[in-house]
């Protein structure tokens, strides 16, 4: 899952990044709100994290504009001034959780996997799907109730995306978008390799190629 992480706080922005993509997702990072609020407007992202007081345009300003283009991306406030007036103005604004500064990254971890799940329609307290169980915090999967299986973090992140989006056609360049980071340059057929180890794991049926479209998990059709 690609992140859009919006903070001016140099040391924050470099932990939270750190610990992010410890938990499998990719991130950008943005400095200053004009900065964040083009990326979110002209690139996908999956969620985006962003703090109220920045720099250059304020984080409910972002939030406006980005609601008013209708861009539907998940958003997490983040703000140092927890008050109850500022949490109702960022809801207006289009928020979809706000977290008061100071908070512990497992928190922001468990409030994003939730959001995500909500988005998803996958309201679960785990990520089940067609007998296949994916454990966010050990980045393991499961098979109808079987041992866990660990996962490398590009298989992870590529299982993650699967179930998030079951029974959707997704092509190369979706998946590429969604488990590399921008610097990487993976040979075209990274991705063929990745998903066959895949179906080494979850079965060759749950995950069909479609020729000339991309791959479809969940679909046997």
């Amino acid at each position: 899952m690609r992140l859009l992480l919006v903070e001016d706080d140099l040391a924050l922005s470099g932990s939270l990044k750190m610990d992010l993509e410890a938990a499998g997702y990719i991130v950008d990072a943005a400095m200053d709100g004009e900065s964040g609020e083009f990326l979110g407007a002209t690139e996908h992202y999956d969620a985006a994290i962003i703090d109220l007081g920045l720099p250059a345009l304020s984080g409910i300003e972002v939030l406006r504009r980005w609601r008013a283009s209708n861009n539907s991306m998940p958003v997490i406030v983040l703000t140092a001034r927890d008050t109850w007036y500022e949490k109702v103005d960022g809801f207006k604004a289009g928020a979809d959780d706000y977290l008061g500064k100071p908070f512990h990254t497992q928190e922001l971890l468990v409030r994003l996997q939730a959001i995500l799940k909500r988005v998803h329609r996958h309201n679960l307290v785990a990520l089940k799907v067609l007998g296949i169980e994916l454990d966010e915090d050990e980045q393991s999967a499961s098979v109808d109730g079987g041992p866990a299986y660990p996962l490398t973090a590009i298989e992870f992140r590529l299982l993650r995306y699967f179930m998030l989006n079951a029974g959707k056609v997704l092509n190369k360049v979706q998946l590429s978008e969604h488990i590399y980071y921008e610097s990487a340059e993976p040979d075209s057929n990274v991705i063929e390799v990745y998903v066959k180890r895949l179906r080494r794991i979850v079965g060759n049926e749950l995950i069909q190629t479609r020729r000339g479209q991309g791959y479809v998990f969940g679909s046997k059709s």
